[in-house]
Protein backbone atom coordinates (compact mmCIF):
# COMPACT_ATOMS: atom_id res chain seq x y z
CA UNK A 1 0.00 0.00 0.00
CA UNK A 2 2.46 2.25 1.06
CA UNK A 3 4.55 1.27 -2.28
CA UNK A 4 1.23 2.70 -4.20
CA UNK A 5 0.82 5.62 -2.76
CA UNK A 6 4.09 6.16 -3.34
CA UNK A 7 4.15 5.83 -6.59
CA UNK A 8 0.97 7.72 -7.43
CA UNK A 9 2.50 10.67 -5.80
CA UNK A 10 5.46 10.33 -8.25
CA UNK A 11 2.72 9.90 -10.90
CA UNK A 12 1.16 12.99 -9.86
CA UNK A 13 4.07 15.30 -9.33
CA UNK A 14 5.06 14.18 -13.04
CA UNK A 15 1.54 15.19 -14.58
CA UNK A 16 1.97 18.64 -12.40
CA UNK A 17 5.44 18.99 -14.09
CA UNK A 18 4.33 18.07 -17.34
CA UNK A 19 1.56 20.58 -17.36
CA UNK A 20 3.58 23.02 -16.06
CA UNK A 21 6.11 22.77 -18.90
CA UNK A 22 3.16 22.77 -20.95
CA UNK A 23 1.58 26.15 -19.76
CA UNK A 24 5.11 27.43 -20.12
CA UNK A 25 5.41 26.39 -23.54
CA UNK A 26 2.19 27.72 -24.24
CA UNK A 27 3.31 31.11 -22.52
CA UNK A 28 5.71 31.70 -24.75
CA UNK A 29 4.37 33.31 -28.08
CA UNK A 30 5.52 31.95 -31.91
CA UNK A 31 5.19 33.91 -35.19
CA UNK A 32 5.07 31.62 -37.73
CA UNK A 33 5.82 33.25 -41.08
CA UNK A 34 4.92 31.05 -44.39
CA UNK A 35 7.44 31.82 -47.36
CA UNK A 36 7.22 31.17 -51.14
CA UNK A 37 10.35 29.18 -50.97
CA UNK A 38 13.38 27.80 -48.94
CA UNK A 39 16.05 30.21 -48.42
CA UNK A 40 19.67 29.25 -49.48
CA UNK A 41 22.13 29.31 -47.40
CA UNK A 42 22.01 31.46 -43.95
CA UNK A 43 25.76 33.43 -44.69
CA UNK A 44 25.05 37.01 -45.91
CA UNK A 45 28.14 37.02 -47.24
CA UNK A 46 27.12 33.68 -49.64
CA UNK A 47 23.58 34.51 -49.82
CA UNK A 48 21.39 35.25 -52.93
CA UNK A 49 18.12 34.73 -52.45
CA UNK A 50 14.64 37.18 -51.22
CA UNK A 51 13.49 34.64 -48.95
CA UNK A 52 16.69 34.67 -47.00
CA UNK A 53 16.54 37.98 -46.91
CA UNK A 54 13.14 37.72 -45.62
CA UNK A 55 15.05 35.67 -42.42
CA UNK A 56 18.12 37.83 -42.13
CA UNK A 57 15.47 40.86 -41.63
CA UNK A 58 15.26 38.81 -37.82
CA UNK A 59 18.18 37.64 -37.34
CA UNK A 60 21.45 39.73 -38.66
CA UNK A 61 20.88 43.44 -38.44
CA UNK A 62 22.73 45.85 -40.53
CA UNK A 63 24.92 49.03 -40.13
CA UNK A 64 22.04 51.16 -41.97
CA UNK A 65 18.13 50.35 -42.69
CA UNK A 66 15.59 51.97 -44.47
CA UNK A 67 12.07 53.23 -43.60
CA UNK A 68 9.02 53.35 -46.02
CA UNK A 69 10.06 56.39 -48.00
CA UNK A 70 12.98 55.08 -48.39
CA UNK A 71 15.12 57.26 -46.51
CA UNK A 72 18.41 55.32 -45.31
CA UNK A 73 18.39 55.37 -41.35
CA UNK A 74 20.63 54.21 -38.65
CA UNK A 75 20.83 50.61 -37.19
CA UNK A 76 24.09 49.32 -35.93
CA UNK A 77 25.78 52.31 -37.34
CA UNK A 78 24.79 55.53 -35.94
CA UNK A 79 25.87 58.21 -38.87
CA UNK A 80 27.90 57.94 -41.50
CA UNK A 81 29.98 61.36 -43.04
CA UNK A 82 31.88 61.58 -46.67
CA UNK A 83 34.75 63.46 -47.41
CA UNK A 84 34.54 65.94 -50.03
CA UNK A 85 36.52 64.58 -52.41
CA UNK A 86 33.81 61.28 -51.72
CA UNK A 87 36.95 58.37 -50.83
CA UNK A 88 36.14 58.75 -47.23
CA UNK A 89 33.30 57.29 -45.53
CA UNK A 90 33.58 57.46 -41.77
CA UNK A 91 31.02 55.47 -39.81
CA UNK A 92 30.34 55.71 -36.47
CA UNK A 93 28.50 52.58 -34.54
CA UNK A 94 26.26 52.18 -31.93
CA UNK A 95 27.59 51.32 -29.09
CA UNK A 96 26.55 48.76 -26.27
CA UNK A 97 25.91 46.01 -29.22
CA UNK A 98 26.71 42.18 -28.32
CA UNK A 99 26.47 39.55 -30.92
CA UNK A 100 24.55 36.72 -30.03
CA UNK A 101 27.06 34.49 -29.27
CA UNK A 102 27.53 36.99 -26.15
CA UNK A 103 30.67 38.90 -28.03
CA UNK A 104 30.97 42.52 -28.34
CA UNK A 105 30.18 44.58 -31.73
CA UNK A 106 32.64 47.06 -32.14
CA UNK A 107 34.75 48.66 -34.97
CA UNK A 108 37.37 45.51 -35.15
CA UNK A 109 34.52 43.55 -35.53
CA UNK A 110 32.57 46.40 -38.15
CA UNK A 111 35.68 45.34 -40.19
CA UNK A 112 35.89 41.82 -39.39
CA UNK A 113 32.55 41.21 -41.45
CA UNK A 114 33.60 44.02 -44.08
CA UNK A 115 36.47 42.08 -45.01
CA UNK A 116 35.20 38.93 -44.65
CA UNK A 117 32.25 39.93 -47.18
CA UNK A 118 34.99 41.41 -49.41
CA UNK A 119 37.83 38.31 -49.46
CA UNK A 120 35.85 35.37 -48.40
CA UNK A 121 35.96 32.77 -51.22
CA UNK A 122 32.68 32.78 -53.43
CA UNK A 123 31.65 35.92 -51.81
CA UNK A 124 28.33 37.56 -53.50
CA UNK A 125 29.08 40.94 -51.74
CA UNK A 126 32.28 41.53 -53.14
CA UNK A 127 31.00 43.16 -56.32
CA UNK A 128 28.79 45.54 -53.66
CA UNK A 129 31.74 46.61 -51.96
CA UNK A 130 34.23 46.60 -54.70
CA UNK A 131 35.01 50.15 -54.50
CA UNK A 132 36.31 50.05 -50.52
CA UNK A 133 40.54 49.93 -51.13
CA UNK A 134 40.74 49.40 -47.28
CA UNK A 135 39.13 49.65 -43.66
CA UNK A 136 40.87 51.63 -41.22
CA UNK A 137 39.67 51.35 -37.14
CA UNK A 138 39.78 55.29 -35.86
CA UNK A 139 38.19 54.42 -32.58
CA UNK A 140 36.81 51.38 -30.43
CA UNK A 141 33.49 52.70 -31.79
CA UNK A 142 34.13 54.42 -35.62
CA UNK A 143 35.31 52.88 -39.15
CA UNK A 144 36.85 54.35 -41.93
CA UNK A 145 35.66 52.89 -45.19
CA UNK A 146 38.64 54.73 -47.99
CA UNK A 147 37.34 54.13 -50.88
CA UNK A 148 39.31 53.57 -54.61
CA UNK A 149 36.85 56.24 -56.21
CA UNK A 150 34.07 57.94 -54.96
CA UNK A 151 30.89 55.61 -54.77
CA UNK A 152 27.63 57.34 -53.96
CA UNK A 153 25.47 53.37 -53.90
CA UNK A 154 28.10 52.57 -50.97
CA UNK A 155 25.89 54.12 -48.25
CA UNK A 156 22.87 52.19 -49.70
CA UNK A 157 24.71 48.76 -50.21
CA UNK A 158 24.81 49.02 -46.43
CA UNK A 159 21.48 48.90 -45.94
CA UNK A 160 21.38 45.16 -46.99
CA UNK A 161 23.37 42.32 -47.05
CA UNK A 162 26.50 43.70 -47.33
CA UNK A 163 25.97 45.90 -44.42
CA UNK A 164 25.28 42.75 -42.25
CA UNK A 165 27.23 42.09 -39.43
CA UNK A 166 28.24 38.84 -38.30
CA UNK A 167 30.54 37.47 -35.01
CA UNK A 168 34.12 37.20 -35.84
CA UNK A 169 34.87 34.57 -33.27
CA UNK A 170 31.16 32.88 -34.80
CA UNK A 171 32.89 33.38 -38.47
CA UNK A 172 36.30 32.25 -37.79
CA UNK A 173 35.75 28.77 -35.97
CA UNK A 174 33.16 27.73 -38.26
CA UNK A 175 34.93 28.64 -41.79
CA UNK A 176 32.81 27.59 -44.92
CA UNK A 177 30.41 25.98 -42.47
CA UNK A 178 28.95 29.36 -40.74
CA UNK A 179 25.77 29.62 -42.50
CA UNK A 180 24.77 26.05 -40.76
CA UNK A 181 24.77 28.08 -37.61
CA UNK A 182 25.23 31.83 -38.17
CA UNK A 183 25.73 34.36 -35.18
CA UNK A 184 24.60 37.68 -36.19
CA UNK A 185 23.53 40.82 -34.06
CA UNK A 186 20.14 40.76 -34.76
CA UNK A 187 17.03 40.51 -32.44
CA UNK A 188 16.75 36.39 -32.60
CA UNK A 189 19.27 34.22 -32.63
CA UNK A 190 19.37 30.49 -34.69
CA UNK A 191 17.93 27.66 -32.99
CA UNK A 192 17.96 25.14 -35.77
CA UNK A 193 16.91 24.77 -39.61
CA UNK A 194 15.28 21.06 -41.20
CA UNK A 195 15.97 22.09 -44.85
CA UNK A 196 12.73 22.31 -47.06
CA UNK A 197 10.52 22.34 -43.71
CA UNK A 198 11.71 25.20 -41.00
CA UNK A 199 13.64 27.44 -39.94
CA UNK A 200 13.57 28.45 -35.95
CA UNK A 201 14.96 31.50 -34.00
CA UNK A 202 14.36 32.60 -30.49
CA UNK A 203 14.50 36.19 -29.36
CA UNK A 204 18.36 37.22 -28.26
CA UNK A 205 17.99 38.46 -24.66
CA UNK A 206 20.75 40.54 -24.69
CA UNK A 207 19.23 42.58 -28.18
CA UNK A 208 20.39 46.48 -28.30
CA UNK A 209 16.92 46.69 -28.81
CA UNK A 210 15.06 44.56 -27.00
CA UNK A 211 12.44 46.66 -25.29
CA UNK A 212 10.86 46.73 -28.57
CA UNK A 213 11.02 42.73 -29.27
CA UNK A 214 7.64 40.84 -27.73
CA UNK A 215 7.62 37.80 -29.69
CA UNK A 216 9.54 35.13 -28.15
CA UNK A 217 9.84 32.55 -31.46
CA UNK A 218 9.90 33.05 -35.22
CA UNK A 219 9.21 29.94 -37.37
CA UNK A 220 9.74 30.24 -41.01
CA UNK A 221 8.05 27.49 -42.80
CA UNK A 222 8.83 27.30 -46.73
CA UNK A 223 5.70 26.33 -48.54
CA UNK A 224 6.01 26.51 -52.60
CA UNK A 225 2.41 26.54 -53.91
CA UNK A 226 0.35 30.47 -52.59
CA UNK A 227 -3.18 28.35 -52.49
CA UNK A 228 -1.42 25.76 -49.75
CA UNK A 229 -0.17 28.85 -47.90
CA UNK A 230 -2.73 30.69 -47.77
CA UNK A 231 -4.76 27.62 -46.42
CA UNK A 232 -2.66 27.56 -43.93
CA UNK A 233 -3.19 30.85 -42.87
CA UNK A 234 -7.03 30.76 -42.90
CA UNK A 235 -6.86 27.66 -40.70
CA UNK A 236 -4.64 29.68 -37.99
CA UNK A 237 -1.25 27.62 -38.62
CA UNK A 238 0.33 30.28 -39.98
CA UNK A 239 0.28 33.68 -38.82
CA UNK A 240 1.76 35.69 -41.66
CA UNK A 241 2.36 35.18 -45.23
CA UNK A 242 4.44 36.17 -48.23
CA UNK A 243 3.55 37.08 -52.14
CA UNK A 244 -0.27 36.52 -51.68
CA UNK A 245 -1.47 36.25 -55.59
CA UNK A 246 -3.01 39.02 -56.61
CA UNK A 247 -5.79 37.18 -57.74
CA UNK A 248 -6.41 35.85 -54.31
CA UNK A 249 -6.39 39.56 -52.65
CA UNK A 250 -10.33 39.89 -53.34
CA UNK A 251 -10.85 36.38 -51.00
CA UNK A 252 -8.36 37.96 -48.61
CA UNK A 253 -9.66 41.14 -48.16
CA UNK A 254 -13.58 39.26 -47.52
CA UNK A 255 -11.71 37.71 -44.68
CA UNK A 256 -12.33 39.28 -41.64
CA UNK A 257 -9.71 37.42 -39.44
CA UNK A 258 -7.14 38.61 -42.01
CA UNK A 259 -5.10 41.98 -43.05
CA UNK A 260 -3.30 42.83 -46.20
CA UNK A 261 -0.43 44.69 -46.29
CA UNK A 262 1.44 46.09 -49.64
CA UNK A 263 3.67 48.28 -51.84
CA UNK A 264 4.94 48.60 -55.00
CA UNK A 265 8.29 46.58 -54.93
CA UNK A 266 11.81 48.39 -55.61
CA UNK A 267 12.64 45.63 -58.09
CA UNK A 268 11.05 44.81 -61.29
CA UNK A 269 9.49 41.86 -63.41
CA UNK A 270 11.63 41.73 -66.75
CA UNK A 271 12.19 39.49 -70.00
CA UNK A 272 16.20 39.15 -70.35
CA UNK A 273 17.08 38.74 -74.11
CA UNK A 274 20.00 36.68 -75.01
CA UNK A 275 22.41 39.00 -77.09
CA UNK A 276 26.08 38.34 -76.39
CA UNK A 277 25.49 34.52 -75.56
CA UNK A 278 23.10 32.91 -78.02
CA UNK A 279 24.44 30.04 -79.74
CA UNK A 280 21.36 29.56 -82.21
CA UNK A 281 22.06 33.05 -83.37
CA UNK A 282 18.72 33.43 -83.66
CA UNK A 283 17.30 36.84 -85.32
CA UNK A 284 16.52 37.97 -81.36
CA UNK A 285 20.12 38.00 -80.52
CA UNK A 286 21.10 39.63 -83.72
CA UNK A 287 19.22 42.50 -84.17
CA UNK A 288 17.88 45.41 -81.97
CA UNK A 289 15.22 45.85 -84.53
CA UNK A 290 13.54 42.38 -83.74
CA UNK A 291 14.12 42.98 -79.89
CA UNK A 292 12.08 46.37 -80.29
CA UNK A 293 9.38 44.60 -82.47
CA UNK A 294 8.70 42.02 -79.51
CA UNK A 295 8.60 45.28 -77.35
CA UNK A 296 6.02 46.42 -79.27
CA UNK A 297 3.69 43.09 -79.47
CA UNK A 298 3.70 43.68 -75.78
CA UNK A 299 0.35 44.96 -74.00
CA UNK A 300 1.78 45.95 -70.36
CA UNK A 301 -1.74 47.42 -69.21
CA UNK A 302 -3.69 44.52 -70.46
CA UNK A 303 -0.88 41.83 -68.65
CA UNK A 304 -1.60 43.63 -65.22
CA UNK A 305 -5.72 44.00 -66.13
CA UNK A 306 -5.86 40.30 -67.09
CA UNK A 307 -3.39 38.55 -64.78
CA UNK A 308 -2.71 40.72 -61.65
CA UNK A 309 -6.97 42.43 -61.47
CA UNK A 310 -5.15 46.09 -61.75
CA UNK A 311 -3.09 45.30 -58.68
CA UNK A 312 0.57 46.11 -60.27
CA UNK A 313 1.94 48.78 -61.81
CA UNK A 314 3.28 48.49 -65.47
CA UNK A 315 6.84 50.03 -66.47
CA UNK A 316 9.32 50.14 -68.88
CA UNK A 317 12.58 51.09 -66.77
CA UNK A 318 14.39 49.30 -63.81
CA UNK A 319 12.61 51.49 -61.57
CA UNK A 320 8.95 51.94 -61.41
CA UNK A 321 6.62 55.07 -62.46
CA UNK A 322 6.63 56.12 -58.45
CA UNK A 323 10.86 56.20 -57.95
CA UNK A 324 11.90 59.50 -58.05
CA UNK A 325 15.07 58.21 -60.49
CA UNK A 326 12.02 57.15 -62.94
CA UNK A 327 12.55 59.06 -66.36
CA UNK A 328 9.43 60.53 -67.47
CA UNK A 329 10.61 61.39 -70.81
CA UNK A 330 10.62 57.28 -71.72
CA UNK A 331 7.36 56.71 -71.11
CA UNK A 332 5.61 53.16 -72.21
CA UNK A 333 5.05 52.49 -75.07
CA UNK A 334 1.87 51.57 -76.48
CA UNK A 335 1.03 48.74 -78.16
CA UNK A 336 1.69 48.56 -81.96
CA UNK A 337 1.34 45.28 -83.88
CA UNK A 338 1.59 46.54 -87.02
CA UNK A 339 4.51 48.50 -86.45
CA UNK A 340 6.06 45.62 -85.05
CA UNK A 341 5.57 43.84 -88.11
CA UNK A 342 7.05 46.72 -90.24
CA UNK A 343 10.58 46.38 -87.68
CA UNK A 344 10.74 42.42 -88.66
CA UNK A 345 10.51 43.27 -92.51
CA UNK A 346 13.01 46.25 -92.13
CA UNK A 347 15.26 43.71 -90.29
CA UNK A 348 14.91 41.01 -92.92
CA UNK A 349 13.40 38.27 -90.78
CA UNK A 350 10.60 36.17 -92.06
CA UNK A 351 7.73 35.85 -89.22
CA UNK A 352 7.32 33.00 -87.32
CA UNK A 353 10.28 34.11 -85.31
CA UNK A 354 11.14 30.95 -82.90
CA UNK A 355 12.19 32.12 -79.61
CA UNK A 356 13.16 29.75 -76.58
CA UNK A 357 11.49 31.49 -73.80
CA UNK A 358 12.83 30.25 -70.58
CA UNK A 359 10.15 31.14 -67.52
CA UNK A 360 11.00 29.98 -63.90
CA UNK A 361 7.95 27.82 -62.68
CA UNK A 362 5.31 29.75 -60.59
CA UNK A 363 1.70 30.66 -61.38
CA UNK A 364 1.94 34.27 -62.14
CA UNK A 365 4.87 33.78 -63.84
CA UNK A 366 3.60 31.00 -65.88
CA UNK A 367 0.31 32.88 -66.57
CA UNK A 368 2.38 36.23 -67.48
CA UNK A 369 3.97 34.27 -70.29
CA UNK A 370 1.15 32.82 -71.39
CA UNK A 371 -0.40 35.87 -72.15
CA UNK A 372 2.76 37.49 -73.62
CA UNK A 373 2.90 34.54 -76.16
CA UNK A 374 -0.78 35.13 -77.34
CA UNK A 375 0.30 39.04 -77.91
CA UNK A 376 3.56 38.39 -79.69
CA UNK A 377 1.91 35.76 -81.88
CA UNK A 378 -0.10 38.02 -83.52
CA UNK A 379 3.39 40.26 -84.16
CA UNK A 380 5.05 37.19 -86.02
CA UNK A 381 6.67 35.45 -82.56
CA UNK A 382 6.76 32.27 -81.93
CA UNK A 383 7.58 32.11 -77.79
CA UNK A 384 8.07 28.68 -76.93
CA UNK A 385 7.33 28.38 -73.50
CA UNK A 386 9.77 26.14 -71.20
CA UNK A 387 9.18 26.17 -67.86
CA UNK A 388 11.90 25.84 -65.49
CA UNK A 389 12.88 25.83 -62.04
CA UNK A 390 14.27 28.48 -60.80
CA UNK A 391 18.04 27.71 -59.12
CA UNK A 392 17.58 25.70 -62.60
CA UNK A 393 17.31 28.95 -64.80
CA UNK A 394 19.61 31.11 -62.91
CA UNK A 395 22.60 28.08 -64.17
CA UNK A 396 21.07 28.20 -67.65
CA UNK A 397 20.87 31.78 -68.44
CA UNK A 398 24.19 32.21 -66.54
CA UNK A 399 25.59 29.93 -69.08
CA UNK A 400 23.54 31.69 -72.27
CA UNK A 401 21.15 28.83 -72.69
CA UNK A 402 18.28 30.78 -73.49
CA UNK A 403 16.87 32.94 -76.37
CA UNK A 404 14.32 34.85 -73.71
CA UNK A 405 14.05 34.97 -69.77
CA UNK A 406 11.58 36.45 -67.52
CA UNK A 407 13.31 37.02 -64.74
CA UNK A 408 12.45 39.21 -61.28
CA UNK A 409 14.58 41.33 -59.33
CA UNK A 410 13.54 42.29 -55.42
CA UNK A 411 14.71 45.34 -55.76
CA UNK A 412 17.40 48.40 -53.90
CA UNK A 413 16.77 51.30 -52.57
CA UNK A 414 19.18 53.08 -54.60
CA UNK A 415 19.22 53.19 -58.79
CA UNK A 416 22.39 51.56 -59.28
CA UNK A 417 21.32 48.31 -57.06
CA UNK A 418 18.93 47.50 -59.88
CA UNK A 419 20.80 48.58 -63.28
CA UNK A 420 24.76 48.03 -62.91
CA UNK A 421 24.47 44.21 -62.07
CA UNK A 422 22.56 43.15 -65.29
CA UNK A 423 23.58 46.02 -67.52
CA UNK A 424 27.42 46.41 -67.23
CA UNK A 425 29.64 44.43 -69.72
CA UNK A 426 31.25 42.74 -66.61
CA UNK A 427 29.08 42.62 -64.11
CA UNK A 428 28.11 39.21 -62.60
CA UNK A 429 24.63 39.04 -63.69
CA UNK A 430 24.35 40.21 -67.15
CA UNK A 431 22.86 37.18 -68.30
CA UNK A 432 21.89 39.44 -71.96
CA UNK A 433 25.86 39.75 -71.98
CA UNK A 434 24.88 42.96 -73.83
CA UNK A 435 28.00 45.17 -74.11
CA UNK A 436 27.52 48.86 -75.02
CA UNK A 437 30.39 51.23 -73.93
CA UNK A 438 28.31 54.10 -73.89
CA UNK A 439 26.09 52.62 -71.22
CA UNK A 440 29.01 50.90 -68.97
CA UNK A 441 29.88 54.85 -68.89
CA UNK A 442 27.24 55.99 -67.90
CA UNK A 443 26.60 53.24 -65.11
CA UNK A 444 30.04 53.98 -64.00
CA UNK A 445 29.41 58.12 -63.65
CA UNK A 446 26.62 57.60 -61.98
CA UNK A 447 28.47 56.11 -59.13
CA UNK A 448 30.59 59.01 -59.00
CA UNK A 449 28.05 61.91 -58.02
CA UNK A 450 25.85 62.23 -55.10
CA UNK A 451 23.77 65.18 -56.63
CA UNK A 452 20.68 63.71 -57.62
CA UNK A 453 20.00 65.67 -60.71
CA UNK A 454 23.52 65.21 -62.13
CA UNK A 455 23.07 61.23 -61.61
CA UNK A 456 19.02 61.67 -63.14
CA UNK A 457 20.88 63.42 -65.89
CA UNK A 458 23.38 60.33 -66.19
CA UNK A 459 20.59 57.67 -66.05
CA UNK A 460 18.77 59.33 -68.90
CA UNK A 461 21.84 58.66 -71.03
CA UNK A 462 21.53 54.93 -69.95
CA UNK A 463 17.73 54.92 -70.24
CA UNK A 464 17.84 56.12 -74.01
CA UNK A 465 20.93 53.37 -75.10
CA UNK A 466 19.17 50.72 -72.92
CA UNK A 467 15.35 51.44 -74.68
CA UNK A 468 17.30 51.59 -77.95
CA UNK A 469 19.04 47.99 -77.53
CA UNK A 470 16.82 46.12 -75.57
CA UNK A 471 18.81 43.87 -73.41
CA UNK A 472 15.89 43.76 -71.01
CA UNK A 473 12.07 44.03 -71.61
CA UNK A 474 10.86 45.48 -68.69
CA UNK A 475 7.25 44.84 -68.08
CA UNK A 476 6.15 45.52 -64.73
CA UNK A 477 6.36 46.36 -61.11
CA UNK A 478 4.78 43.67 -58.44
CA UNK A 479 2.99 44.82 -55.84
CA UNK A 480 4.64 42.88 -52.78
CA UNK A 481 0.88 41.93 -50.76
CA UNK A 482 1.47 40.10 -47.41
CA UNK A 483 -1.26 39.00 -45.64
CA UNK A 484 -1.84 38.08 -41.64
CA UNK A 485 -3.85 37.41 -38.94
CA UNK A 486 -6.17 40.05 -37.13
CA UNK A 487 -3.46 38.86 -34.26
CA UNK A 488 -0.72 40.27 -35.27
CA UNK A 489 -0.15 44.20 -34.52
CA UNK A 490 2.15 46.88 -35.93
CA UNK A 491 3.02 45.29 -39.01
CA UNK A 492 4.55 47.65 -41.55
CA UNK A 493 5.50 47.00 -45.71
CA UNK A 494 8.29 48.26 -46.71
CA UNK A 495 9.31 48.68 -50.29
CA UNK A 496 11.92 46.07 -50.38
CA UNK A 497 9.36 43.40 -49.76
CA UNK A 498 11.04 42.48 -46.04
CA UNK A 499 9.60 40.98 -43.60
CA UNK A 500 10.82 43.14 -39.90
CA UNK A 501 9.88 41.62 -36.44
CA UNK A 502 11.14 44.49 -34.55
CA UNK A 503 7.85 45.89 -32.78
CA UNK A 504 5.47 43.64 -33.99
CA UNK A 505 3.07 41.46 -30.96
CA UNK A 506 1.00 38.60 -30.95
CA UNK A 507 -2.58 39.41 -28.88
Amino acid sequence: MRMFRLAATVAALLLSLAASAQVQAEAQSTLRIGLAEDPDVLDPTMARTYVGRIVFAALCDKLFDIDEKLNIVPQLALSHETSADGKEVTIKLRPGVKFQDGEPFDAEAAKFSLERHLTFPGSFRKPELASIDHIDVVDPLTIKLVLKAPFSPLIAQLTDRAGMMVSPKAAKAAGDKFGLHPVCAGPYKFVERVQQDRIVLEKFADYWNKDNVFIDRVVYLPIVDATVRLANLKSGGLDLIERVLATDLKDVRADSRLKVSSAIELGYQGVTLNIGKDKAKGPLSQSAKVRQALDLSIDREAINQVVFNGEFKPGNQWVSPDHPYYQKDFPIRPRDVEKAKALLKEAGVTPPVSVDFMVPKGPETEATAQVMQSMAAEAGFDLKIRVTEFATSLKQAEAGEYQAYMLAWSGRIDPDGNSYVFLHKDAPQNYSAWANPEADKALDDARLTTDMAQRKAIYARLTKLELEDEAILYIYHRRIIIAHTTKLDGYKQMPDGLVRVVGLKLK
